[in-house]
This record gives C-alpha cells, structure tokens and sequence, in this order.
C-alpha cells in the first residue's frame, strides 16, 4: 500500500493549516456576535483556588482520566472531578451552552470542540487566558490560532485532528489492489474486488458518521469540499446550491442506495464506525487518528491488528480535503477557582501529558516536536499521513451562529441520505436555512 508522501517538514503543513483556521477566527469576531463590546481582561478573570470540574465527552481510551488522577494525586485540595457529557457532540454544546446561558458554575474547564471556541468566546462565555499562559511558540500555530480570538488566546490547543481512510490492507492485497484509494471510483472499484474475495463475506464497503449529529456536518463538508465546492463563500455567504455539493450529496445518497455505504452506517458516530471496522465489517472507514491504538490492540479486543493501513481520504478527482478537527481546553466565564482552572489547564495540555495520552489513545498532539521526532513516527506511522491531511484541510463552516448552521446542514443531508428528499431539493431548502441564519 502506498504510504503517503515523503516526510515534509512541520513548518510547511503548519502555516497552510494556519491559513485555513485563521480565516474561522477572523470571521467569528465580526457582526455575528451575540455578546457585544470588547472582552475582559484575563487578569480580571483568573483567581480563586480549590476543587474544580472537567466537562468533556468520553473517553474511551483512559487516557484524560489518568491525566486528571496524576492532577488529583499532587492536589488534594483542588481536586478535579470529571463531568461526562454525551458521546454525540451536538448534544455536548446544547448543554454546555445551557450551562452558560444560565451562568451555572457547574462547570470550570470545558473541552471544546475547535469550531466552538470562537462562538464561546464570542458571547463571553469562556474567559481569555494570559499571554505567558502556554509555550505557543513549541505549538502548531494553526491549533493557536483556533484557539484565539479578537487577537486573544481563550483556550488551550488540546489535541489536532485530521481525517483519515483506514483500510483493510491485507484484503486489499490479496484481490491485487496495490494502491490505497485516490478517488471516489478508486474506492468503489477497490471494494468491488475485494468484496468478491470469499474471506470478504458479509463485509460492506465503506462508512464514516453519518447519524444526525455533527459528524453528519464533518462528513458533508468534506465530501464537498473534496468536489472542489465549499460551504460559504469567502465573505461567508451560503454557497450550497451547487454543481459541487450535489456531486457530493449524490456520492452519499447514491452510496446508501447501492449498498456501497451499509444502512446500518445512518446511525454511525465515531465510535460505532470504528467498532464496524474493528470488528472486520468494513473494508474501508474514515474516522479520526484516535481509533489508531484501539485498531492495532493485539489482546484479542482488535479483528483488524497488524491488517490495516491509513492514507488520505479520497476525493472526485483526487485526494479528498479534510476537515479541521481537534479540541481546545477553556475557562468558564461563571465557574469559581479559575486560577486552579488555569493551573490544571497548563498540566492537562503540557507536552509530558500529551506524550502519555499520545501512547494510550493516539490522540494527535499539538507540539511539533512529536511530528518531526523520528522514534515518535516509528511508533505511530499514521503521523506522517495525517499531516499531509492536515495540510490539504479545511475548517467547517465560518459562522458564529455555529448552532443553527450545523443543525440545518445535518436536518437536510440527512434527509437526502434517509430518502425523505432528492439531493437538488434538499440543497435547494439548505441554502435557503442558511441565508436566513446568516441574515
């Protein structure tokens, strides 16, 4: 299987992914905003010490809970304890929003998702943290620079995600398929070969995260913009009713009705795509680097390990475009001991920390170092791949109604992909959502 290209350096893949997620930042601090007049001052924000809250999703892996018991066991008096939220994202932000609007101090330090942090930022719901607060100069300025806004740093860069295609390389190679997939038709052609093999029976050929959720939005926006279309426009006007986004609204609509994409796979979030997969269901999956540690687990958890490879997800014509992932850490605007927050924030994201949730959940870090280190890339080959996905990707819509953008995307791409619309009406009634939202 071809193993992507040769090794670039940090630097080049940094400042085009920086390009991207500036243009997220910038946006956000325009009209959109619903908390007015300038942001406070850090200083006037970070004080107070004792116990605190993580608000975060799950993690499977353990990794942030071994984080937080290393805090824990140096802290006996400001002790952390862990808020668990859903696994689906969206309903993560509904109550971490909640929370805000309300101005509980149930919660102290929040994960957020990248695409959120300027909308929190935005309406003063997170507060901007010190200048000297984290070594940015050792990050990947791109995760800076999604963490910043109006020109201020409001969270830390937590972890960095890029999409990647996970494939069954053993299956591939024994129906002669020598080549990971570039193309859509690439991909199509390679599971027609591999899904005659009699050790292929039963498989299906390709899923990503296509539930309701804001996996559904990564999955469009990326098949869009892997037909060469996009979203918004560059001075962020709704720009669905496209040639483009119906390419990529048919290749879903039209891989469900094939079978290409199993039916099952309308349910899929991450986590059920990466156990299809683990399980030996899939010959092809696009998810996230963290799955990596959990795909090559040789205690007998894992159906796929030492039988898989990564590469670029595929596109119409070529290699497909990314989304921009990744999570930063943040301050609420309403929580009590801040300056623990903040203590506990600069542990949870120093590079010892990153080093050990890198080894037990894949998670990709922020620190270029682990990107140029070559005993680090030995030990997790998909590094490479996903900077050169990194540098190819995009950011999701940008807009700071965020909210209401992501959930018309995903009312109406779901109902193409469920049949309840044909692709050219429902991107029709998207671009008519979307300029009402933006106004």
């Amino acid at each position: 299987m071809r193993q992507g290209r040769q090794k670039r350096r940090l630097i080049v893949g940094a400042a085009l992914l920086a390009t991207a997620t500036m243009s997220l930042t910038a946006c956000a601090s325009g009209s959109g905003s619903t908390g007015g007049g300038s942001t406070p001052a850090a200083t006037e924000e970070l004080s107070g010490r004792g116990p605190i809250t993580y608000v975060s999703s799950p993690d499977a892996s353990g990794a942030a809970q071994t984080s937080v018991d290393a805090w824990n066991a140096e802290h006996p008096d400001e002790q952390v304890t862990w808020v668990e939220l859903p696994l689906d994202a969206d309903q993560q932000r509904q109550q971490m929003v909640q929370n805000a609007q309300i101005k509980g101090d149930a919660y102290t330090v929040l994960n957020l998702d990248v695409v959120w942090t300027s909308e929190f930022a935005a309406n003063r719901w997170i507060v901007p943290l010190p200048e000297d607060a984290l070594p940015t100069d050792e990050l990947i300025p791109a995760t800076v620079d999604a963490a910043t806004y109006a020109d201020q740093l409001f969270a830390a860069p937590y972890y960095t995600d890029g999409a990647l295609l996970y494939s069954r390389t053993d299956l591939l190679t024994a129906a002669g398929v020598t080549e990971a997939p570039e193309t859509w038709a690439d991909l199509q052609a390679a599971c027609d070969k591999v899904l005659a093999l009699p050790e292929a029976a039963g498989m299906s050929c390709y899923a990503g995260q296509f539930d309701k959720n804001e996996g559904l939005t990564v999955n469009f926006s990326e098949a869009v913009a892997s037909a060469g279309g996009s979203l918004f426009t560059e001075d962020g006007q709704p720009d669905v009713d496209t040639p483009e986004a119906l390419t990529a609204l048919e290749f879903l609509v039209d891989g469900f009705d094939s079978g290409m994409i199993p039916q099952d796979a309308i349910t899929f979030q991450e986590e059920q795509g990466r156990q299809a997969f683990q399980e030996g269901k899939l010959v092809f999956l696009r998810n996230w680097p963290y799955i990596f540690n959990a795909l090559s687990k040789t205690d007998g958890s894992s159906a796929v390990a030492g039988k898989f490879g990564v590469s670029p997800i595929p596109g119409e014509d070529g290699p497909g475009v990314s989304t921009l992932g990744g999570r930063n850490i943040a301050i609420s605007s309403f929580a009590e001991n801040k300056a623990t927050a903040l203590e506990f924030i600069q542990f949870f994201t120093g590079q010892e920390q990153e080093e050990s949730r890198l080894e037990l959940s894949s998670r990709a870090p922020v620190y270029g170092s682990f990107f140029e280190d070559e005993a680090v890339v030995a030990k997790y080959p998909y590094l490479p791949t996903l900077l050169s996905s990194l540098e190819n990707a995009a950011p999701r819509p940008k807009v700071v109604q965020y909210g209401e953008t992501t959930a018309a995307i995903q009312d109406e791409v779901y109902s193409a992909i469920s049949g309840d619309k044909s692709p050219e009406d429902a991107l029709a009634d998207l671009q008519a959502s979307l300029e009402e939202i933006v106004g």
